[in-house]
């Protein structure tokens, strides 16, 4: 899956505040993701992040496939 620094990722599962929405700050075997609504960041396994993406927006605009 390409994932890269700045992206958005749509999650299939939401965060306690609301957002299904997280950008791409830290790329990598770990994944840093900073929830788009409340700037929550979290680490994540990039098995467990690549396995609840839904949809990827990269920081070019261009839309990701999943």
């Amino acid at each position: 899956m390409d994932i890269r620094l700045g992206d958005i990722l749509t999650m299939k599962k939401g965060h306690p505040c609301g957002s299904k929405d997280w950008e791409v700050l830290r790329v990598g075997m770990d994944f840093r993701l900073k929830c788009m609504g409340c700037g929550h960041t979290i680490m994540i396994p990039r098995s467990k992040a690549e396995k609840n993406i839904r949809h990827v927006v990269h920081a070019d605009g261009t839309e990701g496939e999943k």
